[in-house]
């Protein structure tokens, strides 16, 4: 089994320095490819397809896994050809908390040396303007969401990890948030946040896709129609202490194919921002090979 690592050297946090620490064990049992700027992991996963390795690893968070498994899909039959491995070193890690990755290096890269493969769902946006298509791992989000992400301070968030996602969230909960519609079927629900989800979890161990299944053929959508203080405070015991939303604050669809459109919005792939509305989000039943 030839292993290639992909990570960024230059990332910061107590996760990257251990990771840093162990690079003679790991570069001894795989290959090393360190990143050298933002993307750059997206072309070294397809590099590492071409040069013939059997498992790509993403050494860092859910922005490092999104970039490696858009390279995995910019090879011809990557998918088909190579499985997918996540060594956590990010903030939240929300993918790797949904395959049941140890959140530990160690442990994790026991997890990814002994190679048991699972197939999980592969879902995709695809931006309606142009056509192009991006992959997403584990969730998706438009409206207030993508809004909060656009207005993360990256220096504040190396500082303070999570808290700097909350900040963010609460600049945005003032601001003025357009109308989006998620259409599916022939109906339709429109509010100021919408979550998208392909397994349960989002911003950690919270649980907001309860029903959701990675192996089922369905996205999870979860649409709030408000967001606001009021919302704000409905929610915040149960999911704070439960980690679950009050349902009567949201409504829910399951469904295999669905469009997303506002007047001025943008939507996020694996907490990273990827575009303005509108978009299709679509999913291929068990296509993507994962060790966990």
């Amino acid at each position: 089994m030839r292993i290639c690592v992909i990570f960024n050297p230059a990332a910061r946090g107590s996760k990257a320095r251990h990771f840093r620490r162990h690079l003679a064990k790991i570069g001894g049992q795989s290959a090393l490819k360190a990143t050298a700027a933002p993307a750059d992991g997206r072309r070294l996963a397809t590099e590492a397809i071409k040069d013939g390795f059997d498992v790509i690893v993403a050494a860092g968070g859910d922005g490092t896994v999104n970039e490696v498994l858009n390279g995995i899909g910019d090879a011809p039959e990557g998918f088909e050809r190579v499985r997918l491995g996540v060594l956590p070193l990010g903030t939240v890690n929300v993918f790797a908390r949904e395959l049941g990755t140890p959140l530990q290096l160690e442990p994790a890269w026991d997890v990814l040396r002994r190679g048991r493969e699972r197939k999980i769902d592969l879902p995709h946006a695809e931006f309606l303007a142009t056509g192009r298509r991006t992959y997403f791992a584990q969730l998706a989000g438009a409206g207030l969401d993508a809004r909060a992400i656009e207005l993360v301070n990256f220096s504040v968030k190396r500082r303070v990890g999570p808290l700097a996602y909350i900040m963010a969230g609460l600049r945005a909960l003032v601001e003025k948030k357009p109308q989006v519609k998620a259409s599916a079927n022939g109906a339709s629900f429109s509010g100021e946040l919408v979550l998208i989800g392909n397994g349960k979890f989002y911003g950690g161990p919270f649980e907001i896709f309860p029903a959701a299944d990675p192996r089922d053929g369905l996205l999870d959508v979860c649409v709030f129609p408000r967001v606001d203080w009021p919302t704000l405070f409905r929610c915040a015991p149960g999911f704070l202490l439960r980690r679950k939303l009050p349902e009567a604050t949201v409504k829910r669809f399951r469904v295999a194919s669905f469009e997303l459109t506002a007047e001025d919005a943008k939507f996020e792939l694996d907490g990273e921002l990827a575009g303005p509305l509108p978009a299709r989000f679509s999913i291929e039943r068990e296509r993507l090979r994962v060790l966990c």
